[in-house]
């Protein structure tokens, strides 16, 4: 199923391993599936509670692995500081349970994460697929419509519309275009502020009637609060309305799944034309701890071999990428629990299921969507490593043979 990392799964003779070279530095053997395995071991050291023993590979992991090396080296890396952030934690919340103090903090800056974000923007397909993908699900929706109403789950830096907003632009009437209002929601009222600026103003570039309005969600909000706040949206009955969530339902899972329902059928009885859904093709919210782990390592590799096949050793976006973006995400699922756990990606599959149980129907994605995907892989990520499926009407893109994106459109 996957690429690297366990290519030499099923070796088991630990003497075949004697004539690879060892690295002077390190003193330990590099074939890949050595330091999967030990990382493997170490979690399952973990779900036994032998954290000693897992304490002692972290230490040898830690001195063998860098985020300088080749993608086996920067996953193994990256995998065992969230190892040892769990380590770390158990212990720390044993010695002083009865203390207020902190455990070992899994958060990065928020400044951080957004430039990061930016980064893989630019150096991986991803989330460019997901926004080109769910902009022309949106594009099609609307035509015809004069006033169009789009509610933005996880607007960030709303880089998602500038290209929407062209598309609508050039197929209009220049002395008469449509109204666009942009709904935009978040947990840093000052960067949906800065966005919306940033947005009129490109708009009014274009001549578009535009206005966007922040909407504040704390950040891992309860179901109950955004439920609050759709409440409060208002939606006029001549707009179009299309609900936009590229990398948010997921944020939804932490309470409870009836919630995710919940909120989807409020979005259901709003009307909306379409909704689009763009998630991870991981079920990285698995209930027991090694489950996750090994979901999470499977995927995460396929990742930095991505980036690895694209992006020379030394680049200073691909280290960003990987140690503050993707590490940030792979701490999160390793080594938090209950409601620090954001990161509860779930497959295509629980998706499909909890918007049908909503109510929604899946709208095929069109052949023109389809081509533009594949133009875009083609003219921005040349590499033969990046595969496009289209499965049950829903895009899938991924690394090799394994999906890691995957995006649908529902009314």
């Amino acid at each position: 199923m996957l690429t690297s990392l366990n290519s030499h799964e099923e070796e088991e003779d630990p003497d075949r391993h004697h004539h690879h070279h060892r690295n002077p530095a390190r003193g330990l053997p590099s074939p890949a599936n050595h330091v999967r395995q030990l990382l493997i071991s170490c979690a399952e050291l973990i779900s036994q509670s032998d954290f000693a023993a897992a304490r002692r590979i972290v230490s040898l992991l830690s001195a063998s692995s860098s985020p300088y090396g080749d993608s086996t080296d920067r996953v193994v890396h990256q995998f065992t500081k969230a190892l040892n952030i769990r380590i770390n934690r158990h212990t720390f919340q044993n010695l002083i349970s009865s203390s207020s103090s902190p455990t070992p903090s899994i958060s990065t800056n928020p400044d951080t994460l957004q430039s990061a974000y930016l980064t893989l923007n630019q150096i991986t397909p991803f989330i460019r697929f997901s926004h080109l993908t769910a902009n022309q699900a949106i594009l099609e929706a609307i035509e015809g419509h004069r006033h169009i109403h789009i509610l933005d789950f996880n607007t960030m830096q709303g880089v998602q519309w500038p290209p929407l907003m062209q598309a609508i632009a050039e197929g209009s009437d220049p002395l008469n275009p449509p109204s666009i209002r942009i709904t935009g929601t978040g947990h840093d009222l000052e960067t949906l502020q800065r966005t919306g600026h940033r947005l009129q103003t490109f708009a009014q570039s274009l001549g578009l009637n535009f206005q966007f309005y922040p909407l504040h969600i704390d950040d891992g909000p309860s179901s109950t609060t955004v439920l609050h706040l759709l409440s409060s949206i208002n939606v006029v009955p001549e707009e179009m309305l299309a609900v936009n969530c590229v990398l948010y339902l997921h944020k939804l899972l932490k309470d409870d799944e009836r919630d995710v329902r919940l909120f989807l059928r409020t979005i259901k009885a709003m009307n909306p034309k379409v909704v689009t859904v763009a998630e991870r093709e991981a079920r990285h919210n698995h209930p027991i701890f090694l489950q996750r782990f090994m979901e999470a390592l499977d995927y995460y590799t396929a990742g930095f071999d991505s980036l690895e096949a694209t992006l020379p050793p030394n680049s200073q976006e691909r280290l960003t990428v990987e140690q503050v973006w993707f590490g940030n995400e792979i701490a999160n699922i390793v080594a938090a629990e209950g409601e620090e756990r954001r990161e509860r990606h779930e497959r295509f599959e629980s998706w499909v299921e909890m918007m049908r149980s909503s109510g929604f129907a899946n709208v095929p994605l069109s052949p023109f969507a389809l081509s533009q995907a594949k133009l875009l892989l083609r003219l921005h990520y040349p590499s033969e490593g990046y595969q496009l499926q289209l499965v049950n009407d829903s895009f899938f893109l991924g690394w090799q043979n394994k999906a890691l994106f995957s995006v649908s459109s529902w009314y």
